[in-house]
């Protein structure tokens, strides 16, 4: 059985702003000591979701107020489920049908073991002012939840304890200086997630693995981070952008794609040491990417934009929804179809047959 692989990410602090003004009332600290749960609404499938998961015909959605969605093919749709926060949620993770992990503002981790009946509240730290932004696991024990200013948490319990790390990437060495592994000892290169130009440490707003095992973080001013060994060590690579990346997502065996502001698109297909411009044709920033059969692959941004490529990821060609309202994320209903989801909640799309021109759903 192929690995399960998370298909949305997490770019809540830009989403966020972007999309609605209303996710502002939920991003306020909650008190250290209280634990609220989320009220059953109505229109949960209409408000703001940030992010979602699939693995074997389940999925998970989840987003402002604490609202989690799932659907699975048992069942009648969407259900909204109760779980132990009313923080925004932004990057939710199943390692399979039954475990699962979300996080959010108020650097809240929610865990599930029956595959979202039921959630509990494993990690909260409001004190922080630092969000959770993604979260991924290898297995059903042991995982990564990664956010703003460098937040960088494990776990090797299956998410009932975590431990913060310093979130620490060598440089990538240069030619003649040495192959990865090697320990460049007494570089003067930034070896961490700290912006020397901004005087901030860089938000880590996507973490995703390749085929291989190979972990990639997109994260601020744009770094891109890659681990060989599970997320034990890091490296910094070089970067074809200064401004913030948003997304990553692996593609076969080194290839892989990196995006962010602006519509700005790259590809490189040496595990991330080299990179090319693709034409994204827009300058919506592209929030979250996601494969699908038959060399197809679909990228999702703000302004109702769309990307669409049949050659697996050579080359894209634009579809803007007529609504222009923003999409954090989309998961695969069928072969043809399309979950978006994002600023009008959950919608269906099909994709075109054909090259798209102009507007169109």
């Amino acid at each position: 059985m192929d690995i399960p692989r998370r298909t949305g990410t997490s770019q809540a602090l830009s989403l966020i702003a972007l999309f609605a003004a209303a996710a502002s009332a939920t991003a306020q600290g909650t008190p250290a000591g209280e634990l609220n749960h989320s009220i059953l609404a109505p229109l949960a499938r209409h408000s703001l979701l940030l992010d979602g998961a699939a693995v074997d015909g389940f999925m998970a959605v989840v987003g402002e107020r604490g609202h989690v969605l799932l659907n699975d093919d048992e069942g009648p749709g969407w259900r909204q489920v109760r779980v132990p926060t009313t923080a925004t949620l932004t990057g939710v993770f199943f390692s399979d049908r039954k475990h699962g992990w979300a996080v959010g503002h108020d650097a809240v981790i929610l865990r599930t073991a029956d595959g979202g009946a039921s959630w509990e509240r494993a990690h909260f730290a409001p004190e922080e002012e630092r969000p959770l932004l993604d979260v991924w696991f290898r297995d059903a024990r042991h995982g990564y939840a990664v956010g703003a200013y460098s937040y960088f948490l494990q776990t090797s319990d299956g998410g009932l304890s975590w431990r913060e790390r310093s979130f620490e990437a060598q440089p990538w060495p240069a030619a003649g200086e040495g192959a990865p592994g090697d320990d460049p000892e007494g570089s003067t290169a930034d070896q961490s997630g700290y912006d020397l130009d901004t005087g901030i440490d860089a938000h880590l707003n996507d973490i995703a693995a390749g085929r291989e095992g190979r972990l990639y973080i997109a994260a601020e001013a744009g770094r891109i981070y890659r681990s060989d060994d599970g997320g034990d060590s890091w490296w910094s690579m070089p970067s074809p952008y200064e401004g913030s990346l948003f997304g990553v997502l692996p593609l076969d065996e080194e290839s892989l794609l990196v995006f962010g502001l602006r519509g700005h698109l790259y590809r490189s297909d040496d595990g991330g040491m080299s990179w090319r411009v693709i034409e994204s044709s827009t300058q919506a920033m592209l929030t979250d990417g996601m494969r699908l059969g038959r060399g197809t692959v679909v990228l999702t941004g703000l302004a109702g934009t769309l990307l669409v490529s049949r050659n697996d990821a050579q080359s894209f060609d634009l579809v803007q929804l007529a609504d222009r309202r923003g999409i954090a994320t989309a998961l695969a209903k069928d072969a043809d179809t399309l979950w978006l989801i994002g600023e009008s909640g959950l919608q269906e799309f099909t994709l075109p047959d054909e090259r798209p021109a102009g507007d169109g759903r």
